[in-house]
């Protein structure tokens, strides 16, 4: 569904929008004969979805054009407008993002055109939905059928979106974060910027030693605001796993151990992923760059490190956003043959070395021998 050789003529671009996240874009084209839909990552083409015909339906599918790379003129049992239907003002288009950056809602007047979700995958035979269309086809599965799921998921992105761009909404989520950080960890001290200026708005609260605590939890502020990318095609119960946030205990000068925040805080919506216990991940950058230093190549997130040597960890459950339990990971340095232990055998089977190794949870500065 590309522009291909005359005799086609080269698509004009209708809407072009990223995502708030800048993991993913949309693009509208328009070729004189029809509009479609493209969702993109940085480098490839994920969906592909046939919007409408604005000429008269063919009998049958359009193989010249595919053949092509144009996008097709769906046949005219397949469409609602078989005579085709005027084009579109650019004007009245609108791009609304889920609030985990993955899909995208397509609306014209404040309707819904079509849906392109984040399991969307034309190169899986999933290209989205389109309101025109009817039934399923390899270009567009018709939105109708599907909106008892998709419509509710659409009102809700809108909601979110109004929320997240509303002071006294962030004002609000980052008050309770922060009071039941205290509640749980007692008095803050610095407070920093995580996010650089990017989306997802993050901070980075410091929560100093205190009596019986001889270390610092430095915790994210802000992940769990939106649900992360991912979650609903791998987990069934998503609503238990989409929200998180990072902590790291350590006597480390805290502001450098902040910086670790800095590279995973976003990482969920930038890789379009997501977080969850037990889940290990590479850092992108020579070791000795490492954040938490010591020569570490990655990091392994645990829900619950108490299986590691140490004192037991701070309870840091009992904060919910919209009714969805947010989790806390640890963050526990690890080097890159961890990793891939991790990776071919199991977290539990990673944990179990590095107890065995006697791998505390707690980050302290680095010894001579990383292991």
């Amino acid at each position: 569904m590309r522009s291909g050789p005359e005799p086609f003529p080269q698509p004009a671009t209708l809407l072009d929008s990223v995502s708030p996240y800048g993991s993913r874009r949309l693009t509208v084209e328009f070729d004189g004969t029809t509009t479609a839909a493209y969702l993109y990552d940085e480098t490839t083409t994920i969906a592909a979805t046939w919007i409408a015909n604005h000429v008269r339906a063919p009998r049958t599918s359009d193989s010249a054009r595919i053949n092509a790379g144009q996008a097709p003129l769906m046949p005219a049992v397949r469409t609602r407008h078989p005579r085709g239907r005027p084009p579109f003002d650019p004007d009245t288009l609108q791009a609304l993002w889920f609030e985990e950056g993955d899909g995208v809602a397509l609306l014209e007047r404040g309707t819904l055109l079509a849906v392109i979700p984040g399991w969307a995958n034309s190169g899986r035979g999933m290209p989205g939905y389109s309101r025109d269309v009817i039934g399923q086809t390899p270009f567009a599965w018709s939105l109708d059928d599907a909106i008892e799921g998709l419509g509710p998921r659409v009102e809700r992105a809108g909601q979110f979106w109004r929320w997240r761009n509303s002071t006294a909404g962030w004002a609000k989520f980052q008050q309770a974060a922060l009071a039941h950080l205290t509640s749980r960890l007692g008095p803050g001290a610095h407070y920093w910027d995580g996010a650089q200026g990017r989306r997802p708005a993050i901070g980075i609260s410091e929560r100093p030693p205190s009596s019986g605590r001889p270390y610092t939890v430095l915790s994210t502020v802000g992940m769990s605001a939106q649900r992360m990318p991912m979650v609903e095609q791998v987990v069934d119960d998503p609503a238990g796993y989409s929200r998180v946030e990072l902590a790291v205990a350590t006597t480390l000068p805290s502001g450098v151990a902040a910086l670790v925040f800095l590279w995973l805080a976003g990482y969920p919506w930038r890789a379009v992923t997501w977080f969850g216990p037990g889940h290990s991940v590479r850092w992108y950058d020579r070791a000795a760059n490492f954040p938490l230093g010591g020569g570490y190549e990655g990091v392994l997130l645990l829900q619950d490190p108490s299986a590691l040597p140490g004192p037991a960890a701070p309870d840091l459950s009992g904060f919910s956003v919209d009714d969805d339990p947010v989790r806390w990971l640890w963050i526990i340095p690890i080097s890159e043959r961890s990793r891939l232990i991790a990776k071919e055998h199991g977290s539990a089977s990673l944990v179990s070395q590095l107890a065995a190794e006697r791998r505390g949870w707690i980050v302290n500065p680095p010894a001579a021998a990383l292991r």
